[in-house]
């Protein structure tokens, strides 16, 4: 289980594809906390730790990681948002995330707003998902790239976040443009309500 709270964007030094599966090096400055078997978010998505050196770890994303998210979009070089998994004994500063990414969306506006950015994503829209909770609401939480944020002036297949002048310094928003494919995550609290009261 993950808060959204983004505690370092890395860099991917390293790829290797063996049959579907993909081999994801990265460099940070915490690999020397890391133990094998330790969960991960990249980008939103919770992989775990399989190798490490002195300053690198590896993770692997299999075929269904790859064709729901956008780590099979990453390059040598690319930023890469990262979290460890929430301690039980600390405050949820973000929101309750998962790490299972749902769908991706593709951004299509990012709007500079006096030193903020407003940015807006579109995605798929299917009825019977969002019956289930695979929906936006206002002033919502949803996680993009990881990063827990709440929702602005959504639409049946779109949305807008905000975001701050810290954010985006340290994530990998500032790589974020009209066209970048994001991963996003809705809200597990807004699935277990759609889901009871479709009962």
């Amino acid at each position: 289980m993950f808060s959204g709270i983004i505690e370092e964007a890395a860099q991917v030094v390293a790829l290797r594809k063996e049959q579907e599966n993909l081999h994801i090096t990265m460099e940070c400055s915490f690999v020397g906390e890391l133990k094998i078997d330790q969960s991960v978010a990249h980008n939103g998505v919770c992989l775990t730790v399989v190798g490490k050196s002195d300053k690198t770890y590896t993770v692997t994303a299999i075929k269904e990681t790859l064709d729901r998210s956008n780590l099979g979009k990453l390059a040598v070089g690319s930023k890469v948002n990262l979290e460890r998994s929430m301690m039980m004994n600390g405050r949820l500063d973000g929101h309750i995330v998962q790490g299972h990414v749902d769908q991706t969306a593709i951004c299509t506006e990012v709007k500079e707003m006096d030193g903020s950015w407003y940015f807006t994503f579109e995605y798929v829209f299917d009825k019977e998902m969002a019956k289930r909770g695979y929906t936006t609401v206002d002033k919502g939480s949803v996680t993009v790239n990881g990063v827990s944020l709440t929702v602005c002036n959504p639409t049946n297949n779109s949305f807008q976040v905000a975001i701050i002048p810290y954010t985006h310094e340290h994530t990998n928003f500032n790589q974020i443009q009209v066209g970048t494919v994001v991963n996003i995550e809705f809200d597990i609290i807004g699935k277990y309500v759609s889901r009871m009261m479709s009962f």
